[in-house]
């Protein structure tokens, strides 16, 4: 059914919980609407960090809002994937004022949203929130205090067996290298939140601020809490993409065989509808395009060799197969949340040798350690790379990679997490009906 809140129409919802399990009766009404409606192209969007419906919906309906105008003879239906993810309060959400933004409090008290995002995100565990809550009001200056905070943040994301997330843990840390737990708290917990703050103070002198003050390493305890949500979320994408999403793709293909879906992602809803690909049946051709928008996870998962261990390869490696079509990963330098934060957090995970932190990252790192949405895919032969503008104007390709330089869209925001958020653009939109040929 569609949703009278939404500016398209027809619009479907498709909720998931954490394990990738359909909610309630929505996918069946996806599967008949879509033939009733005789819609020819499906666009399915999946949120990156979010808490709660109204803030995905409003993310769809202000991106979607362009399609009807732009594609007006095409039959197009949509579909926004709702998944339990979480957003720390502090963080830039695509639709939200700059002004209403700004009076978030600072790092690194756990506001009163925030810690009620983690109580949703995970459930049972609210003596954990209640004493990592404590510590980060109190900054205690004691070393040892930020060794427990460390052992408590660990509690609160560690999964639960046995359950189907426990498969997609693996690849969180280095796309595909099996490890047990993230470096970052199999070693020092202090040491890993005095990085975490050297890297933001960095980031946030680079944004104007002179204020000369120390590092607080409490700012660096509140980054970890972040970056450890974040690989909760990362493995949940992961899980909800191939057990959730890739599965009801191969329904929708068996019912409505002549459906063409393009699956849209932003942050992890970029590895979540990846990891889709991987969820589809055997012989399912229905996917015509992948987009992926600022994606939230390496540079390499596609690759078919990784550069600095020629033999593995990517955790999606030759997936982008699957599709009968193009996979679009648009990129940009402004985004200093996946090239500045997301190497770090990413090498800190994996590698507990110690490397510069701050402005050098992306030279120091990048080539490891780097995000699908700073520099697009790397390591997969064949890949195209085109400004946005010659995006829009050249025909897409049949198949493969192509990488979208968005820089000249996908620019606004501040530190630390810059301009990962900035998607709101008809740029995009257009570059989301180019790719699938949608016309």
């Amino acid at each position: 059914m569609a949703d009278p809140a939404m500016s398209v129409t027809p619009y479907w919802e498709l909720t998931f919980d954490a394990d990738g399990d359909p909610v309630g009766r929505q996918r069946d009404r996806l599967l008949a609407g879509v033939a009733e409606r005789r819609v020819r192209d499906l666009i399915v969007f999946a949120h990156g960090w979010n808490n709660d419906r109204s803030g995905a919906t409003r993310l769809y309906d202000r991106f979607l809002a362009p399609f009807p105008r732009l594609a007006p003879a095409a039959r197009v239906g949509y579909v926004g994937v709702l998944w339990p993810a979480m957003r720390f309060s502090d963080e830039p959400i695509p639709d939200l004022p700059r002004a209403v933004a700004a009076e978030a409090p600072g790092r690194p008290v756990l506001d009163k949203d925030t810690r009620h995002a983690l109580l949703e995100t995970f459930p049972g565990r609210a003596i954990l929130v209640d004493q990592i809550a404590r510590l980060l009001e109190q900054q205690p200056p004691e070393e040892a205090e930020l060794e427990e905070f460390g052992r408590l943040v660990r509690l609160l994301v560690e999964v639960v067996a046995p359950g189907p997330q426990e498969l997609f843990a693996a690849d969180t840390v280095a796309e595909g290298v099996p490890q047990s737990e993230p470096e970052m708290f199999a070693g020092s917990s202090a040491a890993a939140c005095e990085e975490f703050a050297q890297a933001l103070a960095e980031l946030e002198a680079s944004g104007g601020r002179r204020d000369f003050r120390l590092p607080n390493p409490w700012d660096g305890a509140h980054e970890l809490l972040r970056q450890a949500t974040y690989y909760a979320m990362k493995r949940r994408a992961g899980t909800v993409g191939e057990r959730g999403l890739g599965r009801v793709v191969g329904q929708l293909a068996k019912a409505a065989p002549d459906v063409r879906v393009h699956l849209v992602g932003h942050s992890f809803g970029a590895r979540l509808v990846s990891f889709a690909l991987r969820g589809l049946p055997e012989g399912v051709r229905s996917v015509k395009s992948v987009t992926l928008l600022q994606g939230a996870f390496s540079h390499y998962a596609f690759a078919a060799r990784l550069p600095h261990d020629p033999r593995a390869g990517g955790v999606l490696q030759g997936q982008q197969n699957r599709i009968d079509g193009p996979l679009v990963c648009c990129h940009s330098r402004h985004d200093t949340a996946l090239g500045t934060i997301y190497p770090l957090a990413s090498r800190m995970a994996g590698d507990s040798r110690s490397v510069a932190t701050g402005l050098d990252l992306s030279r120091a790192l990048g080539e490891k350690w780097g995000a699908m949405g700073c520099g697009g895919a790397r390591a997969v032969p064949g890949t195209r790379a085109y400004t946005l503008a010659k995006a829009l104007t050249v025909k897409p390709p049949a198949s493969g990679c192509v990488n979208v330089d968005a820089s000249a869209v996908v620019r606004r925001g501040g530190p630390p997490a810059g301009a990962h958020s900035d998607i709101l653009h008809e740029e995009l939109a257009r570059l989301v009906l180019a790719a699938g040929r949608v016309r």
